[in-house]
This record gives C-alpha cells, structure tokens and sequence, in this order.
C-alpha cells in the first residue's frame, strides 16, 4: 500500500458558531481505511491560547508544527500509523491518526516528542474500525463530489 501526500483544506465553524476551524484532510488513503489494519483512532488535543480569531501565535504555531512533523515522520515510517486529519481553531489543535496498536503508538509518541518541552497535549484512543471520524471528515472535502462524479461516468 503507498501512502499518499495529498491533502484537502476546508473551513468549518466551532460548535458554538463563533470561531473558525481549519481542516487539512489526507486524501486517496482508502487502501489503509479497507484493510482492516488500522480499527484505533487516535486524536492528540493541543491546546493554546488564541489570538482574536482563535488561532494560535507564530510561536506557537511553529512549534505546533515541528512537533507535528516529528510525530508523522516516527508514525508513517514503518505505517505504525496514519496520520488523517488537522483541525486548527478556537484555541486547539486536534491531529487524527489511525494506528494498528495503541500501546506502541504511545511509545513512539513519547520517544518522538522526548526531544520537545511538555506539551501541552491529551490523547483519547478508540476503536474506530469502521474510520467514522475519517469519513465525516471527508465530507468537507470539496474534491470528493468530482471524484464521484467521474465514476458515475464510467
């Protein structure tokens, strides 16, 4: 299976309605999704302090972002687990990955972010064999309709 780099970006409303939410969303990875591999989701919280707009400083974004590339690099190295989905807003981020097991997925988040102060993060785990969150994800994706569209043609 190869795992794609390709992502959709959409915006979304907080579920107050006040604050805008930023969705990257990894596309072309239904080869993961229906292998049965994956069933553990699992979403890493990063809460800071917002500007006006709810979104993080440069600083913090920065750091958020070099944290994010060490954790998808030890992740996806050996497809330990794929990384899914990045929400960004109303003071958090919240970083969706898919892993075959969650207690050496924990293990290498701790030797991958080792080199980082504390961070301000909480993890929640679930078996989401089905990739639920995935899919209510992918229905932002505003390329999906064409790529459907395209099959109903053939």
């Amino acid at each position: 299976m190869k795992l794609s780099d390709e992502w959709f970006t959409a915006i979304a409303e907080s579920e107050t309605g006040n604050r805008t939410i930023f969705i990257s969303g990894r596309c072309h990875i239904d080869d993961f999704r229906l292998s049965g591999k994956f069933p553990y989701r699992v979403e890493i919280t990063w809460s800071y302090h917002p500007d006006s707009n709810g979104m993080p400083d440069e600083k913090s974004a920065e750091l958020m972002e070099n944290a994010l590339t060490a954790l998808k690099k030890a992740m996806e190295k050996d497809k330990l687990a794929i990384l899914t989905g990045i929400y960004t807003g109303d003071s958090e981020r919240n970083m969706i990955f898919y892993t075959r097991n969650i207690l050496a997925f924990g293990n290498r988040l701790n030797d991958a972010l080792a080199p980082f102060e504390q961070l301000p993060i909480t993890i929640y785990t679930e078996n989401d064999s089905e990739w639920n969150e995935y899919a209510e994800m992918q229905t932002l994706n505003p390329g999906e309709e064409e790529e459907d569209d395209d099959n109903d043609k053939l």
